[in-house]
């Protein structure tokens, strides 16, 4: 990898500066084309252009980025199991890579193209050492511990990308703490969820978009890695534009063209992939007795939407409330950067390099705001690292007009030089103080917090009381199948993800007595929330009673042994 540096290593020769210095990255950041300051007014002494440095071999940044590196996965490793809650969709993945991992296909249940299966099978890949030493181990809150490395991997990326758009070391171990300490950071990349992992190739091509030797190769693997971030989690496919605006931005003059073409024609050609398997499976168009492409886009596309993000009784509002509670400033901020960048886009070269992050956020942010559409918690996970490289590129730019620029009478004296590092550091205080303490809550509540002992005790109340498990059917959300079935349930027939108990004819027509071939029900919060939409569901937790409780409140896991399910022995039924 390679980066720029605002100024040569004491110590350490300078290297050559590019040729090519008219658009490349080999530049002090704020340095306008040709190694012109932006600051300076015509007449001025232009600025001395800074040279390109590789980034493994200045120990400066290598120091700097190891430090954040330890602290972040320390914050993000600690309680990892505990906090924040286990949640379906993590299991739904977790349990979807497991059936990679068994050769049961690409899914414990009928894979219906409701996501593209690539993010799973990186799962799969990510899992499967330890499950091989531990099969037990293969549960949802164990393997958050993967996640730790996808987070690793994406907070260096951000560092290195930071440095290639051509902003300060200091501003890019901001960006690189921003997105890897905030609280809201914390708590959505431990959990397994594919949007963590498709940043982290998003960003891959961010980084290659943006390399500062130029190389052709380099813009044609950044369109695969593109393609294969949007193959992870399609929804990343609206920050494809933010990347070819980086592209160009970065590119050489005289190959941008070129060099767009092939990394587009890469990324388009990659991702037809997905299409030509349904192709290949029969199962591009609708048709009888088989699932569709056609079908899992329709279902996507016309999910009831959730309302006006604005709109403080929709359901979009309550997913801002719950990121805003984690935190205000890396959100807000980070729009607010953006905004800053767009508005010196004429004369910052730092906002033009920028200009690809600055456009992520006005895409992800114009996406998140439509009326009608679908919000989900994990939407925000897309956004978190260029809220923090815009955040950051903000806070350098607002450095370098306080320091650069003249904007004080007088000279530029000792007593100018004194005025404008007190306001630099009166800022910087100011920001500390609105921000350290509630970063310290916020990870605080993740590092201490224990959400999942209702679960940990579900799980063990079926391991322990349920007499003969291979032969009991019970409905449970997935965030638990996979400790059932570890627990000796039957995959799939026996421990029953509790939506195919509905939609899934594999499983119903194995229920000719509906909820009557049932015998128990785990209803955790997200089986009695979602049971109002399935019938089956509904008259099982209709028909039952709860034997175990374990914990209060809306967040209760009840264990209820469904009424006249004779077909085994176990629990207070015995």
């Amino acid at each position: 990898m390679t980066s720029t540096l605002p100024a040569a290593t004491p110590g350490r020769p300078r290297t050559a500066v590019p040729a090519q210095r008219s658009d490349g990255p080999g530049r002090e950041p704020g340095a306008a084309p040709g190694g012109a300051d932006p600051g300076d007014g015509p007449g001025r002494r232009p600025a001395p252009a800074r040279p390109l440095i590789r980034f493994r071999r200045s120990p400066a940044d290598l120091i700097l980025c190891g430090v954040l590196l330890v602290a972040i996965l320390a914050v993000q490793g600690w309680n990892i199991q505990n906090y924040p809650t286990l949640s379906d969709d993590e299991g739904t993945y977790l349990a979807q890579a497991w059936a990679v991992q068994q050769g049961r296909g690409l899914a414990h249940y009928t894979y219906w193209y409701d996501h593209p299966p690539l993010g799973w099978l990186q799962i799969a890949l990510l899992t499967w050492v330890p499950s091989l030493f531990a099969p037990d181990s293969m549960t949802v809150a164990t393997m958050r511990v993967a996640m730790l490395l996808v987070g690793a991997v994406s907070a260096v990326l951000v560092y290195v990308l930071a440095r290639r758009l051509w902003l300060p070391r200091w501003a890019a171990g901001l960006a690189m703490a921003l997105f890897g300490l905030s609280p809201l950071s914390v708590v959505l990349q431990r959990e397994i969820f594919l949007d963590n992992i498709a940043v982290m190739w998003t960003l891959l091509a961010f980084c290659l978009a943006a390399s500062p030797s130029r190389h052709l190769w380099h813009h044609f693997a950044a369109g695969v890695a593109a393609a294969v971030g949007v193959l992870t989690k399609e929804t990343m496919l609206v920050v494809l534009p933010a990347l070819l605006v980086t592209m160009w931005r970065h590119g050489h003059r005289d190959t941008r063209k070129f060099a767009l073409t092939g990394a587009a024609t890469a990324c388009v050609l990659i991702g037809l992939s997905y299409p030509l398997f349904a192709v290949l499976k029969g199962e591009l168009l609708p048709g009888s007795g088989h699932v569709s492409l056609w079908d899992g886009v329709m279902f996507q596309m016309s999910r009831p939407g959730s309302g006006f993000v604005l709109d403080p009784g929709s359901g979009s509002a309550g997913v801002l409330r719950s990121w805003l509670y984690y935190d205000r400033v890396l959100p807000l901020g980070g729009i607010a950067g953006a905004v800053l960048l767009v508005v010196t886009l004429r004369w910052s070269v730092t906002a033009r390099a920028l200009a690809g992050p600055a456009l992520a956020v006005v895409i992800l942010t114009a996406v998140a705001m439509r009326p009608t559409g679908y919000l989900p918690a994990m939407y925000v996970i897309q956004a978190l690292p260029f809220l923090a490289l815009v955040l950051a590129g903000g806070a350098a730019s607002v450095t370098h007009a306080v320091l650069r620029r003249r904007w004080l009478p007088g000279k530029g004296g000792r007593t100018t030089g004194a005025l404008r590092w007190t306001a630099l550091v009166a800022l910087a205080a100011t920001a500390a103080v609105l921000v350290v303490p509630r970063w310290y809550e916020g990870n605080r509540t993740a590092l201490t917090a224990d959400d999942n002992a209702s679960y940990r005790a579900a799980a063990s109340w079926m391991a322990r009381e349920v007499t003969d498990p291979s032969k009991a059917r019970v409905l449970v959300d997935d965030a638990l199948w996979l400790d059932l079935v570890h627990a000796g349930y039957e995959p799939g027939l026996g421990a029953i993800w509790f939506y195919k108990a509905d939609l899934d004819t594999a499983v119903t027509k194995t229920m000719p007595g509906g909820w009557r071939d049932l015998d128990y029900v785990v209803a955790s919060p997200t089986v009695r929330r979602d049971a109002r939409d399935l019938p089956n569901v509904r008259a099982a937790l209709d028909h039952s009673t709860a034997v175990a409780v374990f914990g209060d409140g809306e967040d209760r896991i009840e264990i209820r042994r469904i009424a006249g399910g004779d077909r085994i022995a176990g629990g207070d039924g015995r």
